[in-house]
Protein backbone atom coordinates (compact mmCIF):
# COMPACT_ATOMS: atom_id res chain seq x y z
CA UNK A 1 0.00 0.00 0.00
CA UNK A 2 1.00 3.03 -1.18
CA UNK A 3 1.00 6.56 0.62
CA UNK A 4 -0.71 9.36 -1.10
CA UNK A 5 2.03 12.15 -1.16
CA UNK A 6 4.90 10.18 -2.17
CA UNK A 7 7.23 10.07 -5.47
CA UNK A 8 10.19 7.94 -6.90
CA UNK A 9 12.04 9.79 -9.74
CA UNK A 10 13.35 7.10 -12.13
CA UNK A 11 17.11 7.74 -13.93
CA UNK A 12 16.18 9.99 -16.62
CA UNK A 13 17.63 8.09 -20.00
CA UNK A 14 20.12 10.03 -21.38
CA UNK A 15 19.99 10.10 -24.82
CA UNK A 16 22.89 12.15 -25.67
CA UNK A 17 24.47 11.57 -28.60
CA UNK A 18 27.86 11.06 -25.98
CA UNK A 19 27.51 7.82 -24.16
CA UNK A 20 29.69 9.73 -21.64
CA UNK A 21 26.90 12.11 -20.41
CA UNK A 22 25.14 9.33 -18.44
CA UNK A 23 26.85 11.03 -15.73
CA UNK A 24 24.64 14.40 -16.76
CA UNK A 25 21.06 12.64 -16.52
CA UNK A 26 21.96 10.82 -13.54
CA UNK A 27 23.52 13.94 -11.90
CA UNK A 28 20.23 15.93 -12.84
CA UNK A 29 17.71 12.78 -11.06
CA UNK A 30 19.75 13.13 -7.80
CA UNK A 31 19.26 16.78 -7.61
CA UNK A 32 15.42 16.42 -8.24
CA UNK A 33 15.24 14.10 -5.73
CA UNK A 34 16.94 16.20 -3.37
CA UNK A 35 15.08 18.77 -3.98
CA UNK A 36 11.68 17.43 -3.51
CA UNK A 37 12.98 15.76 -0.30
CA UNK A 38 12.94 19.21 1.07
CA UNK A 39 9.30 19.36 1.06
CA UNK A 40 7.80 18.45 4.50
CA UNK A 41 4.55 15.92 4.51
CA UNK A 42 6.13 14.63 0.95
CA UNK A 43 7.75 11.10 0.96
CA UNK A 44 10.49 10.76 -1.97
CA UNK A 45 11.73 7.98 -2.28
CA UNK A 46 15.71 7.78 -1.98
CA UNK A 47 18.24 7.70 -4.76
CA UNK A 48 19.39 4.08 -4.42
CA UNK A 49 15.77 2.36 -4.48
CA UNK A 50 15.18 4.71 -7.76
CA UNK A 51 18.13 3.69 -9.33
CA UNK A 52 16.95 -0.12 -9.26
CA UNK A 53 14.86 0.75 -12.12
CA UNK A 54 17.86 1.93 -14.11
CA UNK A 55 19.06 -1.00 -15.78
CA UNK A 56 15.55 -3.02 -15.14
CA UNK A 57 12.74 -2.10 -17.02
CA UNK A 58 8.83 -2.31 -15.38
CA UNK A 59 5.21 -1.38 -15.54
CA UNK A 60 4.92 2.32 -13.31
CA UNK A 61 2.46 0.07 -10.96
CA UNK A 62 4.86 -2.51 -10.25
CA UNK A 63 7.33 -0.06 -9.60
CA UNK A 64 4.33 1.66 -7.47
CA UNK A 65 4.28 -1.56 -5.69
CA UNK A 66 7.50 -2.20 -4.86
CA UNK A 67 8.61 1.23 -3.88
CA UNK A 68 5.23 1.90 -1.86
CA UNK A 69 4.33 5.48 -3.92
CA UNK A 70 1.41 7.25 -5.88
CA UNK A 71 3.39 8.90 -8.53
CA UNK A 72 6.82 8.05 -10.39
CA UNK A 73 8.37 10.73 -12.58
CA UNK A 74 10.60 9.69 -15.58
CA UNK A 75 11.65 11.70 -18.88
CA UNK A 76 15.07 11.73 -21.12
CA UNK A 77 17.87 14.19 -21.01
CA UNK A 78 19.64 15.32 -24.64
CA UNK A 79 23.00 17.28 -23.46
CA UNK A 80 24.31 18.84 -26.40
CA UNK A 81 27.39 21.86 -26.10
CA UNK A 82 25.47 24.34 -24.51
CA UNK A 83 22.01 23.13 -24.46
CA UNK A 84 20.19 20.19 -22.94
CA UNK A 85 16.59 19.36 -23.94
CA UNK A 86 14.84 17.64 -21.15
CA UNK A 87 11.43 15.43 -21.34
CA UNK A 88 9.42 14.91 -18.21
CA UNK A 89 6.32 12.74 -17.22
CA UNK A 90 4.61 12.40 -13.88
CA UNK A 91 2.36 9.39 -13.53
CA UNK A 92 0.08 7.91 -11.36
CA UNK A 93 1.29 4.65 -10.27
CA UNK A 94 -2.34 2.89 -9.29
CA UNK A 95 -3.66 3.43 -12.83
CA UNK A 96 -0.48 4.55 -15.32
CA UNK A 97 -2.80 8.11 -15.79
CA UNK A 98 0.19 10.64 -16.85
CA UNK A 99 -0.65 13.72 -14.55
CA UNK A 100 1.56 16.29 -16.23
CA UNK A 101 4.25 16.37 -19.14
CA UNK A 102 7.04 19.18 -20.25
CA UNK A 103 9.63 19.46 -22.47
CA UNK A 104 12.30 22.18 -21.44
CA UNK A 105 14.58 23.42 -24.09
CA UNK A 106 17.49 25.33 -22.01
CA UNK A 107 20.82 27.01 -22.03
CA UNK A 108 23.55 25.19 -19.13
CA UNK A 109 23.51 27.79 -17.68
CA UNK A 110 19.80 27.99 -16.58
CA UNK A 111 20.55 24.13 -15.20
CA UNK A 112 19.47 25.54 -11.83
CA UNK A 113 16.77 27.37 -12.54
CA UNK A 114 15.73 24.68 -14.79
CA UNK A 115 16.10 22.32 -11.73
CA UNK A 116 13.73 24.54 -9.43
CA UNK A 117 11.44 24.77 -12.04
CA UNK A 118 10.45 21.38 -12.75
CA UNK A 119 11.18 20.50 -8.88
CA UNK A 120 8.00 22.81 -8.02
CA UNK A 121 5.71 22.07 -10.79
CA UNK A 122 6.25 18.15 -10.00
CA UNK A 123 5.48 19.28 -6.38
CA UNK A 124 2.40 21.10 -6.95
CA UNK A 125 0.60 18.33 -9.76
CA UNK A 126 1.29 16.02 -6.34
CA UNK A 127 0.07 17.93 -4.26
CA UNK A 128 -3.35 19.31 -6.27
CA UNK A 129 -4.11 15.40 -7.15
CA UNK A 130 -3.39 13.98 -3.75
CA UNK A 131 -3.54 16.49 -0.91
CA UNK A 132 -2.14 19.33 0.67
CA UNK A 133 1.62 19.99 1.41
CA UNK A 134 3.34 23.36 1.97
CA UNK A 135 5.75 24.28 -1.09
CA UNK A 136 8.59 26.88 -1.03
CA UNK A 137 8.75 29.52 -3.70
CA UNK A 138 12.22 27.66 -4.72
CA UNK A 139 13.68 24.39 -3.80
CA UNK A 140 16.82 24.54 -5.21
CA UNK A 141 19.72 27.19 -5.28
CA UNK A 142 22.56 27.68 -7.01
CA UNK A 143 25.55 26.15 -5.41
CA UNK A 144 27.83 27.62 -7.75
CA UNK A 145 27.95 30.22 -10.66
CA UNK A 146 30.82 28.06 -12.33
CA UNK A 147 28.61 25.76 -14.58
CA UNK A 148 31.52 24.28 -15.58
CA UNK A 149 32.53 23.38 -11.97
CA UNK A 150 29.05 22.24 -11.10
CA UNK A 151 29.07 19.62 -14.52
CA UNK A 152 32.49 18.52 -12.94
CA UNK A 153 30.73 17.75 -10.03
CA UNK A 154 28.22 15.67 -10.93
CA UNK A 155 31.20 13.94 -12.96
CA UNK A 156 32.60 13.06 -9.50
CA UNK A 157 29.62 12.12 -7.77
CA UNK A 158 29.19 9.27 -11.00
CA UNK A 159 32.65 7.99 -10.30
CA UNK A 160 32.33 8.52 -6.59
CA UNK A 161 29.00 6.47 -6.21
CA UNK A 162 30.49 3.53 -7.99
CA UNK A 163 32.57 2.68 -4.82
CA UNK A 164 35.58 0.78 -6.37
CA UNK A 165 39.04 1.63 -6.28
CA UNK A 166 39.84 3.19 -9.47
CA UNK A 167 36.51 4.88 -9.45
CA UNK A 168 37.08 6.35 -6.14
CA UNK A 169 40.30 7.66 -7.24
CA UNK A 170 38.80 9.28 -10.42
CA UNK A 171 36.18 10.39 -8.08
CA UNK A 172 38.64 12.20 -5.61
CA UNK A 173 40.81 13.83 -8.73
CA UNK A 174 37.66 15.27 -10.27
CA UNK A 175 36.42 16.81 -6.92
CA UNK A 176 39.76 18.34 -6.48
CA UNK A 177 39.61 19.95 -9.77
CA UNK A 178 36.34 21.65 -9.03
CA UNK A 179 37.27 23.22 -6.15
CA UNK A 180 40.56 24.63 -7.74
CA UNK A 181 37.84 25.74 -10.08
CA UNK A 182 35.65 27.14 -7.67
CA UNK A 183 36.71 27.44 -4.46
CA UNK A 184 33.50 28.25 -3.03
CA UNK A 185 31.49 25.42 -4.16
CA UNK A 186 31.09 23.64 -1.19
CA UNK A 187 29.90 20.13 -2.38
CA UNK A 188 33.07 18.76 -3.60
CA UNK A 189 34.69 19.30 -0.30
CA UNK A 190 32.30 17.26 1.42
CA UNK A 191 32.81 14.23 -1.18
CA UNK A 192 36.54 14.78 -1.36
CA UNK A 193 36.21 14.38 2.70
CA UNK A 194 34.02 11.06 2.40
CA UNK A 195 35.73 9.43 0.16
CA UNK A 196 38.75 10.01 2.34
CA UNK A 197 37.05 8.87 5.61
CA UNK A 198 36.33 5.71 3.91
CA UNK A 199 39.27 4.71 2.74
CA UNK A 200 40.94 6.05 5.85
CA UNK A 201 38.51 4.26 8.21
CA UNK A 202 38.73 0.77 6.59
CA UNK A 203 42.85 0.88 6.76
CA UNK A 204 44.30 2.03 3.37
CA UNK A 205 45.75 5.01 4.87
CA UNK A 206 44.87 6.94 8.58
CA UNK A 207 46.55 9.71 7.27
CA UNK A 208 43.68 10.50 4.84
CA UNK A 209 41.60 11.13 7.48
CA UNK A 210 43.32 13.98 8.22
CA UNK A 211 43.22 15.24 5.47
CA UNK A 212 39.20 14.38 5.62
CA UNK A 213 38.96 16.46 8.35
CA UNK A 214 40.54 19.85 6.66
CA UNK A 215 38.09 18.88 3.52
CA UNK A 216 35.11 18.43 5.35
CA UNK A 217 35.95 21.57 7.90
CA UNK A 218 36.40 24.09 5.03
CA UNK A 219 32.63 22.75 2.79
CA UNK A 220 31.18 23.40 6.05
CA UNK A 221 32.30 26.48 6.88
CA UNK A 222 30.79 27.70 3.15
CA UNK A 223 27.77 25.69 3.85
CA UNK A 224 26.18 25.60 7.74
CA UNK A 225 23.41 23.49 6.69
CA UNK A 226 24.33 20.74 4.64
CA UNK A 227 22.82 17.60 5.70
CA UNK A 228 25.13 15.80 3.47
CA UNK A 229 28.18 18.05 5.27
CA UNK A 230 27.39 16.18 8.47
CA UNK A 231 27.09 13.42 7.19
CA UNK A 232 30.64 13.22 6.14
CA UNK A 233 31.86 14.69 9.22
CA UNK A 234 29.89 12.02 11.24
CA UNK A 235 31.23 9.28 9.22
CA UNK A 236 34.45 11.12 10.32
CA UNK A 237 34.05 10.87 13.97
CA UNK A 238 32.14 7.76 14.47
CA UNK A 239 34.45 5.04 11.43
CA UNK A 240 37.16 7.06 11.37
CA UNK A 241 37.99 7.89 15.35
CA UNK A 242 35.32 5.66 17.38
CA UNK A 243 33.75 8.79 18.76
CA UNK A 244 30.75 7.92 19.70
CA UNK A 245 29.05 11.27 20.52
CA UNK A 246 30.49 13.82 17.83
CA UNK A 247 29.24 10.83 15.43
CA UNK A 248 25.90 11.27 16.92
CA UNK A 249 25.41 14.73 16.95
CA UNK A 250 26.90 15.10 13.24
CA UNK A 251 24.31 12.31 12.21
CA UNK A 252 21.63 14.22 13.99
CA UNK A 253 21.92 17.23 12.41
CA UNK A 254 21.64 15.49 8.91
CA UNK A 255 18.95 13.87 9.53
CA UNK A 256 17.31 17.08 11.18
CA UNK A 257 17.75 19.17 8.14
CA UNK A 258 16.78 16.57 5.38
CA UNK A 259 14.49 13.87 7.22
CA UNK A 260 14.75 11.72 3.80
CA UNK A 261 18.77 11.34 3.72
CA UNK A 262 18.46 7.55 4.82
CA UNK A 263 22.19 7.20 4.38
CA UNK A 264 22.59 9.14 7.41
CA UNK A 265 19.59 7.52 9.35
CA UNK A 266 21.48 4.57 8.30
CA UNK A 267 24.31 6.06 9.72
CA UNK A 268 22.70 6.05 13.18
CA UNK A 269 21.10 3.10 12.76
CA UNK A 270 25.05 1.82 12.89
CA UNK A 271 26.16 3.83 15.62
CA UNK A 272 23.35 2.95 17.83
CA UNK A 273 24.76 -1.06 17.04
CA UNK A 274 27.93 -0.20 17.52
CA UNK A 275 27.05 0.63 21.18
CA UNK A 276 24.74 -2.36 21.77
CA UNK A 277 21.37 -0.20 21.68
CA UNK A 278 19.78 -2.95 19.33
CA UNK A 279 16.05 -0.63 19.88
CA UNK A 280 17.10 1.96 18.09
CA UNK A 281 19.46 0.71 15.69
CA UNK A 282 16.41 -1.62 14.36
CA UNK A 283 14.01 1.77 14.87
CA UNK A 284 16.89 4.08 12.21
CA UNK A 285 17.34 1.34 9.77
CA UNK A 286 13.16 0.41 9.49
CA UNK A 287 12.81 4.22 8.75
CA UNK A 288 15.71 3.84 5.91
CA UNK A 289 14.02 1.56 4.32
CA UNK A 290 10.16 3.06 4.39
CA UNK A 291 12.03 6.10 2.06
CA UNK A 292 14.31 3.62 0.53
CA UNK A 293 12.99 -0.04 0.06
CA UNK A 294 14.92 -1.69 -2.64
CA UNK A 295 18.67 -0.47 -1.18
CA UNK A 296 20.70 -3.23 -0.68
CA UNK A 297 22.81 -1.72 1.87
CA UNK A 298 19.56 -0.88 4.28
CA UNK A 299 18.58 -4.37 3.34
CA UNK A 300 21.84 -5.44 4.64
CA UNK A 301 22.41 -3.57 7.88
CA UNK A 302 18.89 -4.76 9.13
CA UNK A 303 20.45 -8.08 8.76
CA UNK A 304 23.23 -7.07 10.52
CA UNK A 305 21.83 -6.37 13.23
CA UNK A 306 19.91 -9.83 13.75
CA UNK A 307 23.68 -11.46 13.02
CA UNK A 308 24.78 -9.55 15.83
CA UNK A 309 21.95 -10.17 17.91
CA UNK A 310 22.57 -14.27 16.89
CA UNK A 311 19.66 -14.64 14.92
CA UNK A 312 20.95 -16.43 11.93
CA UNK A 313 18.25 -17.15 10.33
CA UNK A 314 16.86 -14.32 9.93
CA UNK A 315 19.81 -12.24 9.12
CA UNK A 316 20.43 -14.69 6.50
CA UNK A 317 17.45 -13.82 4.74
CA UNK A 318 17.94 -10.50 4.46
CA UNK A 319 21.39 -10.88 3.39
CA UNK A 320 20.31 -13.27 0.21
CA UNK A 321 17.81 -10.57 -0.18
CA UNK A 322 20.40 -7.79 -0.53
CA UNK A 323 22.73 -10.22 -2.35
CA UNK A 324 19.45 -10.53 -4.96
CA UNK A 325 19.76 -6.86 -5.38
CA UNK A 326 23.43 -6.54 -5.77
CA UNK A 327 25.22 -9.60 -6.63
CA UNK A 328 28.37 -7.69 -6.03
CA UNK A 329 27.61 -6.67 -2.78
CA UNK A 330 30.62 -7.74 -0.20
CA UNK A 331 28.82 -7.10 2.46
CA UNK A 332 25.92 -9.11 2.21
CA UNK A 333 27.68 -11.89 0.65
CA UNK A 334 30.10 -12.09 3.63
CA UNK A 335 27.26 -12.04 6.06
CA UNK A 336 25.31 -14.81 4.42
CA UNK A 337 28.27 -16.98 4.41
CA UNK A 338 28.90 -16.95 8.38
CA UNK A 339 25.38 -17.13 8.22
CA UNK A 340 25.97 -20.61 6.94
CA UNK A 341 28.56 -21.18 9.00
CA UNK A 342 27.09 -20.59 12.41
CA UNK A 343 24.15 -22.33 11.57
CA UNK A 344 26.03 -25.79 9.93
CA UNK A 345 25.11 -25.45 7.12
CA UNK A 346 28.00 -26.83 5.11
CA UNK A 347 27.03 -27.54 1.43
CA UNK A 348 25.20 -24.42 1.42
CA UNK A 349 28.02 -22.74 2.45
CA UNK A 350 30.33 -23.81 0.06
CA UNK A 351 27.79 -23.35 -3.03
CA UNK A 352 27.43 -19.66 -2.16
CA UNK A 353 31.74 -19.45 -1.87
CA UNK A 354 31.81 -21.47 -5.44
CA UNK A 355 29.70 -18.95 -7.26
CA UNK A 356 32.69 -15.71 -6.36
CA UNK A 357 35.45 -18.34 -6.97
CA UNK A 358 36.96 -15.19 -8.68
CA UNK A 359 36.67 -13.07 -6.38
CA UNK A 360 39.56 -11.63 -4.24
CA UNK A 361 37.82 -12.74 -1.27
CA UNK A 362 36.67 -16.30 -1.95
CA UNK A 363 40.59 -18.25 -0.57
CA UNK A 364 40.09 -16.56 2.70
CA UNK A 365 36.62 -18.22 3.36
CA UNK A 366 38.00 -21.02 1.80
CA UNK A 367 40.60 -21.00 4.58
CA UNK A 368 37.85 -20.29 7.32
CA UNK A 369 35.95 -23.49 6.04
CA UNK A 370 38.90 -25.05 6.31
CA UNK A 371 39.73 -24.36 9.46
CA UNK A 372 35.94 -24.69 11.26
CA UNK A 373 35.80 -28.10 9.58
CA UNK A 374 39.39 -29.67 9.16
CA UNK A 375 39.94 -28.78 12.48
CA UNK A 376 44.21 -27.65 11.90
CA UNK A 377 46.02 -27.03 15.26
CA UNK A 378 46.82 -23.47 16.38
CA UNK A 379 49.84 -23.82 15.01
CA UNK A 380 49.07 -24.33 11.40
CA UNK A 381 46.30 -21.48 11.61
CA UNK A 382 48.96 -18.48 12.00
CA UNK A 383 50.67 -20.01 9.40
CA UNK A 384 47.33 -19.70 7.14
CA UNK A 385 46.96 -16.02 8.52
CA UNK A 386 50.80 -15.49 7.60
CA UNK A 387 50.18 -16.32 4.42
CA UNK A 388 47.45 -14.22 3.77
CA UNK A 389 48.46 -11.13 5.20
CA UNK A 390 51.63 -11.85 2.80
CA UNK A 391 49.29 -11.79 -0.21
CA UNK A 392 46.24 -9.18 0.41
CA UNK A 393 46.27 -6.58 -1.51
CA UNK A 394 43.57 -4.18 -1.17
CA UNK A 395 41.34 -4.13 1.67
CA UNK A 396 39.63 -7.38 2.64
CA UNK A 397 36.62 -5.57 4.41
CA UNK A 398 36.00 -8.05 7.51
CA UNK A 399 37.77 -9.04 10.75
CA UNK A 400 39.01 -11.67 8.89
CA UNK A 401 42.08 -12.41 11.35
CA UNK A 402 39.47 -12.29 14.59
CA UNK A 403 37.07 -15.31 12.93
CA UNK A 404 40.05 -17.14 12.00
CA UNK A 405 41.08 -17.37 15.71
CA UNK A 406 38.05 -17.74 17.31
CA UNK A 407 36.90 -20.33 14.82
CA UNK A 408 39.88 -22.40 15.29
CA UNK A 409 39.19 -21.84 19.47
CA UNK A 410 42.33 -19.54 19.77
CA UNK A 411 40.55 -17.14 22.00
CA UNK A 412 43.66 -15.56 23.28
CA UNK A 413 44.94 -14.09 20.37
CA UNK A 414 40.97 -14.04 18.90
CA UNK A 415 41.29 -10.92 21.79
CA UNK A 416 44.69 -9.75 20.56
CA UNK A 417 43.36 -9.49 16.83
CA UNK A 418 40.98 -7.10 18.51
CA UNK A 419 43.07 -4.78 20.68
CA UNK A 420 45.62 -4.39 17.47
CA UNK A 421 42.45 -3.13 15.72
CA UNK A 422 41.30 -1.19 18.67
CA UNK A 423 44.22 0.94 18.93
CA UNK A 424 44.00 1.82 15.21
CA UNK A 425 40.27 2.30 15.22
CA UNK A 426 39.46 0.17 11.80
CA UNK A 427 36.71 0.05 10.67
CA UNK A 428 36.02 -3.70 10.86
CA UNK A 429 35.88 -3.84 14.30
CA UNK A 430 33.43 -1.28 15.19
CA UNK A 431 30.53 -4.13 16.49
CA UNK A 432 33.48 -5.77 18.15
CA UNK A 433 31.80 -6.28 21.45
CA UNK A 434 28.44 -8.35 19.31
CA UNK A 435 31.07 -10.59 17.54
CA UNK A 436 29.32 -13.95 18.07
CA UNK A 437 31.52 -15.92 20.19
CA UNK A 438 30.71 -16.50 23.51
CA UNK A 439 34.04 -18.25 24.08
CA UNK A 440 35.46 -14.88 23.45
CA UNK A 441 32.68 -12.79 25.75
CA UNK A 442 33.70 -14.81 28.60
CA UNK A 443 37.37 -13.55 28.78
CA UNK A 444 38.72 -11.18 31.41
CA UNK A 445 40.65 -9.21 28.44
CA UNK A 446 37.91 -8.82 26.27
CA UNK A 447 35.67 -7.53 29.46
CA UNK A 448 37.87 -4.83 29.84
CA UNK A 449 38.14 -3.57 26.21
CA UNK A 450 34.25 -3.26 26.00
CA UNK A 451 34.70 -1.19 29.16
CA UNK A 452 37.06 1.10 27.88
CA UNK A 453 36.02 1.27 24.87
CA UNK A 454 32.52 1.99 25.78
CA UNK A 455 32.69 3.91 28.85
CA UNK A 456 29.71 5.69 29.83
CA UNK A 457 31.29 9.21 29.53
CA UNK A 458 31.59 7.78 25.73
CA UNK A 459 28.53 7.52 24.69
CA UNK A 460 26.12 9.67 23.35
CA UNK A 461 23.07 11.61 24.90
CA UNK A 462 20.05 11.44 23.21
CA UNK A 463 18.91 14.49 21.85
CA UNK A 464 15.38 14.15 21.33
CA UNK A 465 14.05 13.47 18.00
CA UNK A 466 16.08 13.11 14.61
CA UNK A 467 13.11 14.05 12.28
CA UNK A 468 11.73 17.10 11.47
CA UNK A 469 7.66 17.03 12.30
CA UNK A 470 5.53 18.36 9.68
CA UNK A 471 3.98 21.63 10.96
CA UNK A 472 -0.25 21.14 11.26
CA UNK A 473 -0.30 24.83 12.86
CA UNK A 474 -3.19 26.53 10.70
CA UNK A 475 -2.28 28.36 8.08
CA UNK A 476 -5.61 30.71 8.00
CA UNK A 477 -7.05 32.12 11.37
CA UNK A 478 -11.30 31.16 11.85
CA UNK A 479 -12.29 34.82 10.28
CA UNK A 480 -10.03 34.47 7.12
CA UNK A 481 -11.29 31.20 6.32
CA UNK A 482 -14.74 32.29 6.26
CA UNK A 483 -13.67 35.38 4.00
CA UNK A 484 -11.62 33.20 1.60
CA UNK A 485 -14.25 30.57 1.17
CA UNK A 486 -16.86 33.18 0.51
CA UNK A 487 -14.44 34.37 -2.60
CA UNK A 488 -13.61 31.15 -3.37
CA UNK A 489 -17.42 30.38 -4.13
CA UNK A 490 -17.77 33.85 -5.71
CA UNK A 491 -15.34 33.07 -8.11
CA UNK A 492 -16.17 29.55 -9.27
CA UNK A 493 -19.78 30.65 -9.69
CA UNK A 494 -18.81 34.13 -11.33
CA UNK A 495 -16.09 33.39 -13.23
CA UNK A 496 -16.01 29.95 -13.93
CA UNK A 497 -12.55 29.44 -13.64
CA UNK A 498 -13.48 25.16 -13.29
CA UNK A 499 -13.81 25.40 -17.34
CA UNK A 500 -9.93 26.53 -18.35
CA UNK A 501 -8.16 22.90 -18.69
CA UNK A 502 -4.99 24.74 -17.90
CA UNK A 503 -6.47 25.64 -14.52
CA UNK A 504 -3.95 25.07 -11.59
CA UNK A 505 -4.02 25.67 -7.75
CA UNK A 506 -1.71 28.10 -7.99
CA UNK A 507 -3.40 30.60 -10.98
CA UNK A 508 -6.91 29.52 -8.89
CA UNK A 509 -4.94 31.45 -5.55
CA UNK A 510 -3.58 34.35 -7.92
CA UNK A 511 -7.58 34.57 -8.51
CA UNK A 512 -8.46 35.08 -5.58
CA UNK A 513 -5.45 36.69 -3.79
CA UNK A 514 -3.99 33.95 -1.86
CA UNK A 515 -1.11 31.74 -1.43
CA UNK A 516 -0.71 28.93 -3.07
CA UNK A 517 -0.34 27.09 -0.08
CA UNK A 518 -2.85 28.53 1.48
CA UNK A 519 -5.78 27.69 -0.71
CA UNK A 520 -3.88 23.94 -0.74
CA UNK A 521 -4.77 24.21 3.07
CA UNK A 522 -7.97 25.43 3.07
CA UNK A 523 -9.44 22.81 0.50
CA UNK A 524 -7.82 20.32 2.48
CA UNK A 525 -8.78 21.45 5.93
CA UNK A 526 -12.27 23.20 5.08
CA UNK A 527 -13.74 21.10 2.47
CA UNK A 528 -11.74 18.01 2.87
CA UNK A 529 -10.56 17.76 -0.65
CA UNK A 530 -7.80 18.10 -2.63
CA UNK A 531 -7.45 20.51 -6.00
CA UNK A 532 -7.80 18.25 -9.07
CA UNK A 533 -11.26 16.81 -6.58
CA UNK A 534 -12.81 19.86 -5.91
CA UNK A 535 -12.68 21.60 -9.23
CA UNK A 536 -13.77 18.18 -11.00
CA UNK A 537 -16.77 18.74 -8.56
CA UNK A 538 -17.53 21.71 -10.46
CA UNK A 539 -16.99 20.59 -13.70
CA UNK A 540 -18.92 17.41 -13.10
CA UNK A 541 -22.32 19.51 -12.37
CA UNK A 542 -21.50 21.85 -15.29
CA UNK A 543 -21.50 18.67 -17.65
CA UNK A 544 -25.08 17.14 -16.18
CA UNK A 545 -26.60 21.20 -16.07
CA UNK A 546 -25.12 20.80 -20.05
CA UNK A 547 -25.95 17.36 -20.94
CA UNK A 548 -29.87 17.94 -20.04
CA UNK A 549 -29.96 21.02 -22.16
CA UNK A 550 -32.13 20.20 -24.91
CA UNK A 551 -30.35 22.99 -26.66
CA UNK A 552 -26.87 20.80 -26.94
CA UNK A 553 -28.81 17.60 -28.18
CA UNK A 554 -26.20 18.28 -31.77
CA UNK A 555 -22.88 17.92 -29.21
CA UNK A 556 -21.10 14.85 -28.04
CA UNK A 557 -20.88 13.78 -24.59
CA UNK A 558 -17.40 13.78 -24.53
CA UNK A 559 -17.59 17.62 -26.38
CA UNK A 560 -19.65 18.75 -23.27
CA UNK A 561 -17.01 17.17 -20.64
CA UNK A 562 -14.41 19.03 -22.55
CA UNK A 563 -16.48 22.56 -22.39
CA UNK A 564 -16.99 21.70 -18.61
CA UNK A 565 -13.33 21.60 -18.11
CA UNK A 566 -12.05 17.97 -18.06
CA UNK A 567 -8.85 17.91 -20.12
CA UNK A 568 -9.48 14.01 -21.20
CA UNK A 569 -11.57 11.44 -21.99
CA UNK A 570 -10.79 8.81 -19.42
CA UNK A 571 -10.23 11.47 -16.61
CA UNK A 572 -13.90 12.23 -17.41
CA UNK A 573 -15.16 8.94 -17.31
CA UNK A 574 -13.21 7.81 -14.10
CA UNK A 575 -14.80 10.91 -11.87
CA UNK A 576 -18.35 10.41 -13.83
CA UNK A 577 -18.24 6.73 -12.45
CA UNK A 578 -16.85 7.02 -9.55
CA UNK A 579 -19.22 10.21 -7.91
CA UNK A 580 -22.36 8.86 -10.18
CA UNK A 581 -22.27 5.01 -10.20
CA UNK A 582 -22.97 4.82 -13.98
CA UNK A 583 -21.62 6.06 -16.87
CA UNK A 584 -21.80 9.36 -18.60
CA UNK A 585 -24.08 8.06 -21.17
CA UNK A 586 -26.35 5.55 -18.63
CA UNK A 587 -26.57 8.78 -16.38
CA UNK A 588 -28.21 11.26 -19.38
CA UNK A 589 -30.33 8.14 -20.06
CA UNK A 590 -31.64 7.85 -16.56
CA UNK A 591 -32.12 11.25 -16.21
CA UNK A 592 -33.61 13.04 -19.54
Amino acid sequence: MFEQKSIAVLPFESISSDPENEYFADGMTEELINALSKIDGLRVTARTSSFVFKSRRADVRIIGNELGVSTVLEGSIRKSGERIRITTQLIRTDNGFQLWSEVFDRQMNDIFELQDEISVLIAEKIRENFGHISISDHLIEAPTKNIEAYNLYLKARYYHLKWDGDRIGQAIEVYQQCIDMDPGFSTPYFGIGFCYTMLGSWGLDRSLLNQAEEYLEKGLSLDQDSAYGYFAMGALKFWGGWDFKAGFENYSKAVAINPNFTEAEEALSELYLSIGDFEMSMKHIENALRINPLSANHIYTKGNILFYQGKFKESLKYSLESIGIDPTFLHAIKEALLSYLFLDEKEKYAELLEKYRDHPFHDVFAELYRIKYETPDRDQVSRIIGAIESRIEGLILWPWKFYFYAVSGDTEKAVEAIQEEIARNSGQYIFFRHFPFESVKKLSAFKRLIENVFDASRMPREAGTTRKLVDERALLTEEEVTEYLGKLNQCMAERNPFKDQELSLRSLADQIHLHPNKLSWLLNQSLGKNFNDYVNGYRLEAFKKMALDPDNKHLTLLGLAYDAGFKSKSTFNDYFRKHEGLTPKEWVKKNS
